[in-house]
């Protein structure tokens, strides 16, 4: 057993198979569907969303663990030795990491919490980056100190085939939402700062608009970290993940490209076939 435990919100979309292979602890953040509440992750699924917003026209509401909930996740690490390294939604975004943080301060430094200033995998590109230098032999200072230190070069972007769950959500405007959907507009909605903003508009068809995308990343970002890409997305249509997929691998050179389906807190508020394509910049 390793002396540091790298863990994460649920929000950082990793699959079972890397937080499997990874070791890493996940901390469910909560969906209310009505009066009933699911564990992000273990019982309730994107389907779900998508099924309660049909039936009832409302988008479900979202919560953040309470401190003593963190308090009780991280004690059985410290108690087996471990120093443990937690990962959390950008705090622009939701109130687990003040929690989050407020929990650590039962731990005599033992639990370290990051805010990821990131969402879906732009934090689980940061999870996975502590895992390597975890492999390393890195320390846990040193591995908090290195993904501190790259949290405004994580890539954190997406596009997202409709704006109403965002105009649900409060997080566009009634204009923009009809605008779009009048225009088929697709925008860009990237991360700055751990907030999201619209960063670039592009028209048409979102096939169209996710190759301009992919280009467009492709010219921003000539420098960065070759290890891992994320292609996520909202249980999106195949033959638009595979053809963002054969673009990444076309115009860039990562040692993996790995596709991830975004869990329920982040399929929440962006809807079905938002892709990203996300990456640590140089």
């Amino acid at each position: 057993m390793s002396e540091i435990k790298i863990t994460s919100d649920s929000t950082c979309d990793l699959s079972a198979e890397q937080l499997k292979e990874n070791e890493i602890g996940i901390m469910p953040l909560s969906v209310m569907l009505g009066d009933e509440s699911f564990r992000d992750g273990i019982d309730i699924v994107p389907a779900d969303i998508f099924r309660y917003f049909e039936d009832t026209g409302e988008l479900p509401k979202t919560a953040a663990p309470s401190v003593k909930d963190y308090e009780d996740f991280f004690r059985p690490f410290v108690d087996a030795g471990q120093t443990v390294i937690h990962f959390n939604i950008s705090s622009k975004a939701s109130g687990s990491n003040g929690f989050a943080q407020a929990a650590a301060q039962s731990f005599g430094g033992k639990v370290i919490v990051i805010d990821s200033l990131a969402l879906s995998t732009g934090q689980g590109l940061l999870v996975m980056k502590a895992c390597d230098l975890r492999r390393e032999g890195k320390s846990a200072q040193e591995i908090a100190d290195t993904v501190n230190a790259l949290r405004d070069k994580v890539n954190t972007s997406f596009i997202p085939d409709t704006l109403l769950y965002l105009y649900k959500g409060g997080r566009c405007s009634t204009l923009s939402y009809y605008g779009a959907k009048v225009l088929s507009i697709h925008p860009m909605i990237a991360m700055k700062g751990g907030q999201l903003y619209p960063k670039k508009k592009y028209i048409g068809k979102m096939s169209r608009c996710l190759k301009n995308y992919v280009h467009d990343l492709a010219e921003e970002y000539p420098n960065y970290e070759s290890t891992r890409c994320f292609i996520t997305h909202s249980n999106a249509d195949a033959e638009l993940v595979e053809g963002a997929k054969a673009l990444v691998k076309e115009l860039f050179a990562f040692d993996e490209v790995i596709e991830t389906v975004a869990g329920s807190i982040i399929t929440s508020h962006c809807g079905r076939n938002t892709i990203g394509v996300l990456f640590i910049s140089k």
